[in-house]
């Protein structure tokens, strides 16, 4: 039996959109000799939809598309996720589920067992989860198909008590199918694999595994769709971070790809991340980047160039009076090293006229303190914007996971824009993608990686003034974010003392109200700052004590 995988890029709420590139991949998996085709949860809305699913007319109009994919499935079946309407449930009267079209008609429909609420996913708001599962009759030459929606794989790692799989083996399914919308986070896709494996091998059946590829919003899905054996084998796999169709037969299997290494991995998000925000919004003239000459900047802008085209991306250098001779020539190298073009904005009268205003307020002083450091950053924030706002082009913040952990920024000043690609990279990794970067000739220079960090709003700066060794800081962060540990169990990496990790973690806890006003966040780890962690502004607990 030929079979095949089609991870399809949606938009969300591009339900004709949608429907067209679930036709036209049916038809090509149709016309290459598949007698199954398998596309990812909800390919018509598009995943999450949100709210999208309370507006008037929505689910009817995705309804509508879905009845016009019946005709196409005259010569193929088709298993793809859409929406449908469930027995109601207090508010809830929607479920989310796997579709059987076959022979122009619609034969299956299996609603999502499991419905995760946790992290970015909150799909308890809006579905009914399914009351039983039934299995699709053997017929047309397809085997009797089990049919689950992402999460209904995950039993094992989540402990959940009920087996969709297991149950729908039980009842007879020769084959299962699994459509997903997972996203992505370094080693993710590996980690699917071994999960799914398990999960064939434990009921001798074969699973294709079809996730959802694109990024929507802060969320970023990777695709790596793949099919297994019934002794749990990868027999096939698909790529990374594009769309792809895989056909092939289910007892001889397909190509079989490697992972990328992580670095890659996180690169290839982040550019797909980037491209899919734009494009999908159909923003006209690309992005802007503020160019300082340090490492943060120069891999958003490399990052920008791979994700856009250099003629979509802008670069703006805004030397101020404390800034060093190398930033500035760093800059304008890194503008030539990536063919970008880099303008030059003197920050100096703007800071001048500042200060001769906070004196006229405040009272003559020779120094301000952070009122003066923070208000360089403000400049270049509001040069930035006035960039967009003439140009009609979006800013990329360029800020790292660790220093918006800690708040070492300023807001309305470096914290503008409309997307922060780095936001949850933290400072090792953005070192490792501007190495990364250079792999086969150096598009960041080399002064750019090897330099000391600095903010460059006072004389002879450094971020190690203000802040502890980024290895120190990164690995109490990965603790207390992606560990969620507080100050009973978290462990000072060596050569860091107990009263540096609790002092992270204060800063930690007190700045939720900055990362509260920051740009959207490309979520690339476990657990990125956005709507996978709520935490409140105002609260009395600190992890760090006291």
């Amino acid at each position: 039996m030929r079979v095949a995988l089609a991870q399809v890029n949606p938009t969300v709420g591009d339900l004709g959109g949608n429907r067209r590139l679930v036709e036209e991949a049916a038809r090509k998996a149709e016309a290459a000799g598949a007698g199954l085709v398998v596309f990812p949860e909800l390919a018509l809305t598009g995943y999450p939809p949100m709210d999208l699913l309370r507006r008037d007319g929505f689910v009817r109009d995705q309804l509508r598309e879905l009845e016009r994919l019946l005709p196409v499935s005259r010569g193929i079946a088709i298993v793809l996720g859409a929406v449908l309407p469930a027995e109601p449930r207090g508010s809830k009267h929607l479920a989310n589920c796997a579709v059987l079209l076959r022979g122009s008609a619609r034969v299956a429909a299996q609603a999502k067992t499991w419905l995760p609420t946790y992290d970015v996913f909150d799909e308890d708001r809006y579905f009914v989860p399914a009351g039983e599962r039934r299995v699709a009759p053997a017929a047309d030459g397809l085997p009797a198909l089990g049919l689950t929606v992402c999460e209904d794989a995950w039993t094992e790692p989540m402990g959940y008590e009920l087996d969709p799989t297991g149950e729908l083996v039980r009842r007879g399914a020769a084959l299962v199918v699994n459509v997903s919308a997972s996203p992505f986070h370094v080693g993710k896709a590996a980690e699917r694999r071994a999960m799914v494996s398990r999960l064939a091998a434990r009921h001798a059946v074969p699973i294709l595994f079809c996730n959802q590829v694109g990024g929507n919003d802060e969320l970023v899905f990777d695709g790596a769709s793949f099919a297994v054996d019934a002794r749990g084998r990868v027999i096939a796999s698909l790529p990374h971070f594009e769309t792809a169709l895989e056909v092939f037969d289910l007892d001889a299997g397909g190509e079989v790809r490697p992972d990328p290494q992580p670095t890659a991995q996180l690169e290839g998000a982040l550019v797909l991340g980037i491209r899919d925000y734009f494009r999908k919004q159909k923003l006209p003239l690309g992005a802007v980047v503020g160019l300082s000459g340090g490492v943060d900047s120069a891999v958003t802008a490399h990052l920008a160039v791979e994700a856009l085209g250099r003629d979509a991306v802008a670069g703006l250098a805004m030397p101020g009076p404390f800034s060093s001779s190398h930033s500035l020539e760093d800059a304008l190298a890194l503008g030539r090293s990536l063919g970008i073009e880099v303008r030059v904005a003197d920050v100096r009268p703007i800071y001048e006229a500042y200060l001769a205003a906070f004196r006229a307020l405040f009272g003559a002083r020779e120094d301000f303190g952070l009122t003066q450091q923070n208000v360089q950053s403000r400049i270049r924030g509001a040069l930035l914007m006035a960039a967009s706002n003439a140009e009609n082009r979006l800013v990329l913040a360029t800020g790292n996971k660790s220093e918006l952990s800690v708040g070492y920024c300023t807001l309305y000043g470096d914290t503008v824009g409309g997307l922060a690609v780095l936001g949850d990279v933290y400072k090792g990794d953005v070192y490792a993608l501007a190495r990364h970067a250079n792999r086969e000739r150096e598009r960041i220079p080399r002064r750019t990686i090897e330099k000391p960090p600095s903010a460059e709003l006072a004389p002879g700066q450094l971020d190690s003034d203000d802040l502890p060794p980024y290895d120190v800081l990164d690995a109490v962060l990965r603790q207390a974010i992606e560990g969620e540990r507080g100050a009973a169990s978290i462990e000072p990496p060596s050569g860091a003392t107990r009263e540096t990790a609790l002092g992270i973690l204060r800063r930690l806890d007190r700045n939720e109200y900055k990362r509260r006003q920051a740009p959207l966040v490309l979520r690339v780890s476990t657990k990125a700052f956005g709507s996978g962690r709520r935490l409140p502004i105002v609260h009395r607990y600190e992890s760090g004590g006291g």
